[in-house]
Formats: structure tokens, sequence, C-alpha cells
């Protein structure tokens, strides 16, 4: 449709489909019956690599351009490195380069026409007097209790946070004045910096803006994805093979709806890059033949009544989501594309040796090395081979469950086991125990001395394949494998125990989930193995 064949009210409709929140809506229809220019920014801090979760502001960049929107990109090169200097200052430009690149490649590949469309850096209007000289007046009036309550979502938070992090809101709200926008766009993880420019802005003499707001896309282990979890993002240059492997490891339970990551991709990214609503599940004709959804409705409501089968669904995900990225890997195969690539993400340096010779850096021993999930016990009996071990199937938010064996059998009752969840310790190399290859390791709380050990149990409403993180260890990735002969397990568990009250602790930091502390039931200070 034609901007201008386009009502307000179809404009409207554009600008807000799919968004969780709008705060000043009335704003908008005002402006838009008005017949005003709506112009509106989307920043991005030049940080990790962009994944496929950018294909969720992209498709909200569609919406605005076809509602004859300007819209500005700003590439938040000065927020990536205030963020906990996520971006080295020396790396800014490539960075800044690299995500310019990358998003023009999206947008290509989605077929998002961009003439009422430019790109902006922080650092090219951020480090002028006038803007020097407004963020001054802002710290003037802002309280770092403020400062940090907005910035709560976005920056990362540490128990002694540095000046940079509490600066982070302030530029943001100032930004929406020297873009001279009169909307803002982001994730509703974004709204305590919203609502911080709504409050501030007018302070400084400067207009309130419209600040429109995307839902948080669950990843695909169901928590937010993100650039520093490898098992929750697919990078936009990942081959097809590895976005195959990770779909496949992908929470999707068969029913489940609830943080979905899978099926939220198809409503938030695939089906509104289409041109209709449809969306098409081709499946064998043993499994029902190939199947047509008329709206994402509809799709769910098979997906919940069990009609639709999660490895189906995933390779739907599949085809399509390999039609927006060939176009990008081969962008990025061209060698300029390659160069840029290393310097914005050069590999580690490696340390030389005596003689010369490279010297790997000294391992990192960290808990968020560890792959840790929820799990859910859907089967538990006796091994067939030994008494003092228990088989299990255990959901822990793949396609097909994992088989685990305990040496729990003696100690905990086999019905206590049943139907329970648990917390599971996923990267351990796979090794046989008495004949059968056992995938994981059920996480217990144990006193030895006493021969006592309790299963630990997430929070709950707990789903199968949350991920558990240690508080301030969130922003890492865990191994894809714990290598036996490195003893990484062994010299992180020297460290992990209950507490006083029962909570599952590394040194002095608690394991969590989204909805609390890992606990064991009864035992305190007991060693966690």
């Amino acid at each position: 449709m034609a901007e201008s064949t386009l009502t307000s009210d179809e404009k409207l409709n554009l600008i807000t489909r799919n968004l969780q929140e709008v705060l000043g809506e009335d704003k908008l229809k005002e402006l838009l019956k008005l017949g005003k220019e709506i112009s509106i920014y989307w920043g991005t801090a030049t940080t990790g690599k962009p994944h496929v979760a950018y294909f969720v502001p992209m498709s909200k960049l569609a919406d605005f351009l076809k509602a004859g929107c300007k819209v500005t990109i700003l590439l938040a090169d000065l927020h990536g490195y205030l963020d906990n200097m996520k971006a080295p200052w020396e790396l800014l430009a490539y960075r800044t380069q690299y995500y310019e690149a990358i998003i023009k490649a999206m947008l290509k590949a989605i077929k998002v026409p961009i003439d009422k469309l430019s790109f902006v850096r922080g650092t090219d209007y951020q480090l002028s007097r006038e803007y020097t000289l407004d963020v001054y007046r802002l710290t003037s009036l802002v309280t770092e209790h403020d400062a940090k309550k907005a910035g709560a979502e976005v920056v990362k938070q540490v128990e002694s946070p540095l000046l940079s992090g509490l600066l982070y809101p302030g530029l943001q709200a100032l930004d929406e004045e020297y873009l001279k926008v009169n909307c803002q766009f982001g994730g509703v993880d974004q709204r305590k910096i919203f609502t911080f420019a709504e409050k501030y802005l007018p302070q400084l003499g400067y207009a309130k803006r419209i600040h429109l707001m995307n839902p948080m896309v669950p990843g695909l282990t169901g928590t937010k994805m993100s650039s520093s979890e490898a098992d929750t993002k697919i990078d936009l240059l990942d081959g097809s093979g590895a976005v195959k492997k990770k779909l496949k490891k992908a929470f999707c339970e068969p029913g489940n709806i609830k943080n979905n990551g899978v099926l939220s991709f198809v409503k938030y990214v695939l089906l509104p890059l289409k041109s209709t609503e449809e969306f098409m599940v081709e499946r064998d004709e043993a499994n029902g033949g190939s199947i047509t959804f008329p709206s994402y409705a509809a799709l769910e409501q098979a997906f919940a009544n069990e009609e639709l089968h999660p490895a189906d669904l995933k390779a739907a995900v599949l085809r399509e989501l390999n039609i927006f990225m060939d176009p990008i890997r081969a962008k990025f195969e061209e060698p300029e594309m390659k160069k840029l690539t290393r310097l914005a993400y050069p590999p580690p340096e490696k340390k030389k040796g005596k003689g010369g010779n490279p010297q790997a850096e000294p391992e990192e021993i960290i808990p968020s090395r560890l792959d840790l999930r929820v799990g859910k016990i859907i089967s538990a009996e006796m091994h067939p081979d030994a008494d003092s071990l228990y088989l299990e199937k255990i959901d822990i938010g793949e396609e097909e469950p994992r088989t685990v064996i305990s040496g729990l059998a003696g100690t905990v009752p086999l019905e206590e086991m049943r139907d329970r969840m648990v917390v599971m310790l996923c990267n351990l190399k796979p090794q046989k125990m008495r004949g059968i290859e056992s995938q994981a390791m059920v996480m217990c709380a144990c006193i030895e001395e006493l021969k006592l050990i309790e299963p630990l149990s997430p929070p709950e409403g707990s789903s199968p394949g949350e991920r558990i993180f240690v508080e301030g260890y969130e922003g890492k990735d865990p191994d894809e494998e714990l290598k036996p002969k490195k003893k990484v397990f062994e010299k992180i568990q020297v460290d992990l125990k209950t507490s006083q009250d029962c909570v599952a602790m590394w040194k002095d930091s608690p394991l969590k989930t989204k909805l609390g502390f890992v606990k064991s039931a009864s035992l305190k200070g007991a060693a966690i193995r």
C-alpha cells in the first residue's frame, strides 16, 4: 500500500502493530491526523555481534517506513563503551562500520526501502560542546537513585557500578533532542529509560517524546536472546548447519506456548515480513502432509493442541530463516567484509611462551562456564545393571529428553525422583556408566559424612530448559563441553555450597533463574556436586 494512499488510522495501525506499549499514543494520533511527519529513532549499542533477534526491530522499522515515517538508526558507539566497556575504545570505529554494514544487509534481505532512513554515529554529535554542556546540566538534576533505576534493565548491574553506567540513561534521553525526532523506539526493557527521559527532558526545556516499545522476544532457551549467551542466539553469519543445530536444541516443548522462542520468532519476525499472514509447514505424508496456517493464531492453537510437532515447526523456521540469512552470508563472504569482521571482532591474542612459542591465555575459572539448566524428570527407574544407580529421562527443553545416570539409589527414594524439577549440568562430556551413556548430571547438595544428599530445586514455576546462572556472571558463554583433562568443573565445584538459608551459592553469589533462587530443601553449608 503506497504511503500517499494511507489514512491516519492505517498509518497508526502500521506504527503500533505488535508493540507491547506506547507512551504518548494520543500525541501520536494527533500528529497523524494533522498530517505531520513522524520521525523515529532506534538506537543500538555497537557491542557484540548482531544476531537474528535484530530482525524483530528491523520488521518494525519496515512498518515505520511503510507508514511514511522518517527513521534514524543511531549506531550508539559511545553508549557501547560506557556500558561497562563492552566495546573497547580502539574497536569502536570498526564495530560501528560492522553494525552499519550488517544492518544494511539485513534490510536489503527483507526488502525494506531505505530512502527515508538514515544512519548516525553517536560520536558524531555526542562529543560536541552543546551536547557535553547538556550532559553536565542533566547531572545537576539527576539523582544517583534515578540514574541507577533507569538503567537497571539495560546497563549491566554490578555491586560497585562505574560512573559511566550511571551516565548511560541520560545520554539516551538527550539523543531524542539532538536527533530532532518526536518518537523513540526500543524494547520494553528500555521502559525505565523512556520514563526517565519523559521526566528530565522537560526540566532542560526540551519536549517530551513519544515512546514505542516492542515486547521482549524469548531466545531459543526461553529467556532473553542475548549476544553474550551462545545458546540463546543465532549469529547472522551462522551457516545453515549451525542454525539447524541451534534450533534443534531450542526450547520448544510440545503443547507449551509459554516462553517459546521458536513460536515467538514466527510471530514477531517471520510473519510481519511476509506479504500475507499465512505460514506453511512442510511435513511428510506419513505425518499428515504439508499444512498452511492462515494466521499466527491458528498456528499457535495447533501447537497448543499438539497437532503440530516441534520438529516440523523448527524445520519451517529454518527454511524461512535461511531465505533471509543467505544474502547476508553472501555479502559477508566478500573479502572487504571478512576483513572488517576480523578488525571489529579480533580473535583473542595468544601470549608468547619461552622460545617464542604461542602460549594460551590462562583459563578463567568462573561459574558461567557451566551450562546449568532447569530439567524435569519424566521417567526414573533402577539401572538394569547397577543397584546404586538410577536411569532417568530428563527434559531440559531440547527436542528429545536426555538420558541421565545418577548415583542416588539408596539415598533419594525412587518415587521422589519421578516428575521432579531439578538442576542439570548439561555440558559434561557424555560417559558410559555400566553400559549406558549418561548425557548430563543432576546437581545435588551433599553432606558426605552424614550420607545426606538432596537434589537441588529450581524456583517454583520454572520450565525445562531455562538457564540457571550465578549472579554477577551472566555475561559469559558456557563452554561447549567441559574437557575432563582440564578439570574445569572440579575447580569450580570447590566453591559451590549451600548457604545457611539453603540457597545454592558459588562463593558469595547465589545461583538463580529469572524467577528466583536455586535451593536445597534442608541442607545448610553442604557441598554441591
